[in-house]
């Protein structure tokens, strides 16, 4: 278990999600005739103009607001996705050129598949807690990936959530600790050369997910002596509706207390920023007092557990920014043709 010799905590957070969809029905109408089931109700897709870049511009700025400090305060400006838009280019230094944070500033791309954005987030705490920088700003992102007829077609979306790391006196939610637990499990990976991710199916539920987000949870809640009865919320992973249930009843969560942050029904998978949007979700509606608990997955494999407490900052704080809800209320959904068009699928020979 980790924790920093400085407390730390969340002094602002934001998310951004597009305000385009896709029906998984209507990708089942394309592949299989719309036969088959599918695992979420639709997913969010970034318009023609949106990546990576500029959705976690868009979340910074709503995370920027609920802090209520300047960008140039900020000592690192750091991103968690598997869709960087450049290779070689990091996307770090856009962001925080765009924001007004640079020059001075640490501006960094961190990849850890879907657990990226929580890589950058500890990193943060680590670098909050030794009281190198007063701030640091976390981002997961995320675009949507998916070759075309895959399964992860149906789930594979796009989003973004940042969280800016500070003085636990300032925060709105302490993070009370945290814990990692990683193995090498080939579920799900890209080669360099190629333009869609792979996904061992065999592996994907046992021994990845749910083995990384057990472990992870399960230890943590050991080191802090508590069980899940202790705390009032909870979000895990969200590859798909289903993963995330069963493992919060695995680990003795129930169904009201991760519904807040469970979005991936509505908004499919969106990856580095899947458990980070669920647990903004969790913040727009908790009360000072509550706690919650966060582990994120990535493949490949890994999870990262965290603990925090809800402050009395977060009444105010959080009305300076849109809500998730806002987001997930402004959908325009699209056929497959327009999608295609948009995510580049359609390669001429």
């Amino acid at each position: 278990m980790m924790k920093p010799q400085q407390p730390v905590g969340i002094i602002g957070y934001g998310v951004y999600i597009p305000r385009y969809r896709i029906a998984a029905r209507e990708i089942a109408r394309i592949w299989t005739d719309g036969q088959n089931g599918v695992p979420v109700e639709a997913k969010s897709v970034p318009g023609p103009d949106e990546d990576t870049i500029t959705m976690s511009i868009e979340a910074a700025r709503n995370a920027l607001a609920r802090a209520g400090i300047p960008a140039a305060d900020l000592g690192a400006v750091w991103i968690g996705s598997e869709s960087h838009p450049y290779s070689v280019k990091p996307s770090g230094t856009v962001v925080a050129d765009a924001l007004g944070a640079g020059p001075w500033v640490s501006a960094a791309d961190w990849e850890f598949a879907c657990k990226a954005g929580t890589e950058a987030l500890t990193a943060a705490m680590a670098l909050v807690g030794s009281r190198m920088q007063r701030y640091a700003l976390a981002i997961g992102a995320d675009t949507a990936q998916g070759r075309p007829g895959d399964a992860l077609e149906y789930t594979a979306s796009a989003g973004a959530a940042a969280l800016i790391v500070g003085p636990a006196e300032q925060a709105l939610a302490t993070i009370d600790a945290t814990l990692s637990y990683v193995t090498d499990t080939p579920d799900f990976y890209r080669r360099a050369d190629r333009p869609y991710p792979v996904h061992g199916n065999r592996f994907t539920g046992e021994p990845a997910y749910f083995h990384q987000i057990q472990s992870a949870a399960s230890e943590l809640l050991r080191q802090l002596n508590r069980t899940a009865a202790d705390f009032t919320y909870a979000v895990f992973h969200q590859p798909n509706a289903k993963f995330p249930q069963a493992v919060a009843k695995r680990l003795g969560f129930t169904d009201a207390q991760i519904a807040p942050g469970l979005l991936s029904p509505q908004i499919g998978n969106t990856y580095s920023g899947a458990a980070l949007v669920g647990l903004c979700a969790i913040l727009d509606v908790a009360k000072p007092g509550d706690t919650i608990f966060v582990t994120s997955y990535g493949s490949g494999a890994g999870s990262d557990a965290y603990a925090l407490t809800v402050t009395d900052a977060i009444l105010e704080r959080r009305e300076r920014a849109p809500l998730t809800a806002a987001y997930l209320k402004r959908a325009v959904m699209i056929d497959y043709a327009i999608y295609a068009k948009w995510r580049g699928k359609l390669v001429m020979g």
